[in-house]
């Protein structure tokens, strides 16, 4: 049942104050942290047993390819079959694999042993954020304080990534440098039960007649979900770029430490302006925000390869930070207008496994130019990921305009409601 709206302007309060709400967001919240660790922890590991930024971003590329094409897949399970079902084996695979990776990136395996590992390690990765979205969606159908949500959620998500990265480094520079990915898979099995415990709020399985389940085509079908899979794509590699070229820097610089704060910085201007954009009521349509803020990105991303200071370096960041948020933002409030609502958990995960995959290219060619290259080569990345990235949102923009579906959606974050099968 949708909460009741008390005020004529929605805000983070008011949905905080939702009926069963803190349920669901603490235990979302510890269970998607170690999301945000997961790959500064491989790299970091795997760059100490292996000395070369090459391999380890090989490794955690082959992680994040993974995770892109599973992700979407574990979206439509938990669609058709339930989080819970599909959650609690996920856990269970990823912290297995996880310590398998870590049991052979410390006894020195040959790196074709560690991809091995990686893939399942990856493929496993709980899809949280879109669960949590989901559930906001069975929470608030109908309410105005949708958008909010969307706003919120991004907010936790960079919450995650001023926390995470910190978290890992260290633990990895100053306990073990397996320590970051055995804290990791520890946080996911924990996180995830507790996540997977909270049944009042799981969103119910649609079903006709009590029987049979409903069948919707895939979110991948729809253009406009194509054009913001090539936008998160280049998000992505401006999250993978900076991890591995900020690890690059600091270590450069002899202060391997800074990385965290440096990349801290980075998360804290993307979470700052996405509680700013949270708390304004647009005016302006969500596709010209989405190419505004974009070309933002682009435009700062575009310098980070000319930073030679840490200063210099850390406002950038910041400023590239801030530029991300409204981007991932509006890309989720435009799944509301362009997906039916029996396959937005699937859009979701999309959107999430394309800034992986982003993220995952991005770790692999910036490892190979800061082992090939000059110091910083690797800011290249986020640069040319951006920039090609905004070319097609500008050429397809059309496709992120809504098409009348002829018949009347419910607004939603995450789950579909009941439809009439055609």
């Amino acid at each position: 049942m949708a909460s009741t709206v008390t005020s004529s302007r929605p805000g983070y309060g008011q949905l905080l104050r939702t009926r069963g709400a803190w349920t669901f967001l603490l235990p979302g919240f510890a269970a998607r942290q170690p999301f945000a660790m997961l790959t500064l922890s491989l790299v970091l590991l795997v760059q100490h047993t292996t000395g070369s930024y090459g391999a380890a971003g090989a490794v955690a590329a082959v992680t994040g390819v993974a995770m892109a094409l599973f992700a979407p897949y574990s979206g439509r399970l938990a669609d058709r079959w339930g989080q819970r079902a599909v959650l609690i084996p996920g856990v269970l695979v990823h912290t297995l694999s996880g310590l398998s990776l870590t049991a052979l990136a410390l006894a020195h395996a040959p790196l074709w042993a560690l991809f091995a590992a990686a893939v399942p390690t990856g493929a496993s990765v709980p899809q949280i954020g879109p669960m949590v979205r989901a559930r906001w969606g069975v929470k608030l159908q109908g309410s105005p304080l949708m958008t909010t949500a969307a706003a919120f959620e991004s907010v936790t998500d960079e919450l995650t990534f001023v926390f995470g990265p910190l978290l890992a480094t260290a633990l990895c520079t100053a306990v073990h440098p397996a320590a970051g990915l055995l804290t990791e898979a520890s946080l996911t099995l924990l996180g995830g039960l507790l996540f997977a415990a909270q049944k009042s709020t799981q969103p119910s399985v649609t079903a006709v007649d009590g029987h049979a389940r409903v069948e919707h085509a895939s979110a991948l079908r729809i253009p406009g979900v194509r054009v913001l899979i090539v936008t998160f794509l280049g998000i992505g590699s401006v999250f993978g770029g900076m991890q591995v070229s900020l690890a690059a820097f600091s270590e450069s610089i002899g202060e391997p430490g800074l990385n965290g704060v440096l990349y801290g910085v980075f998360a804290a201007g993307n979470m700052l302006s996405g509680l700013v954009c949270g708390a304004i009521a647009w005016k302006v349509a969500p596709q010209r925000r989405l190419i505004v803020g974009y070309a933002a990105l682009a435009l700062t991303a575009s310098g980070l390869w000319a930073a030679h200071s840490v200063l210099v370096l850390a406002g950038l960041g910041l400023l590239v930070g801030m530029c991300i948020a409204p981007a991932l933002i509006t890309g989720y409030t435009l799944v509301e207008s362009l997906v039916p609502a029996g396959a937005r958990t699937e859009a979701f995960t999309w959107l999430t496994g394309a800034v992986a995959l982003g993220q995952a290219a991005a770790v692999t060619i910036a490892g190979q130019l800061e082992d090939r290259f000059w110091g910083g080569a690797g800011f290249l990345v986020p640069m040319g990921g951006t920039l090609l990235a905004l070319a097609t949102l500008l050429a397809l923009r059309p496709h992120l305009v809504a098409r009348p579906r002829g018949r009347t959606v419910a607004r939603g974050i995450g789950h579909r409601v009941p439809v009439a099968v055609d």
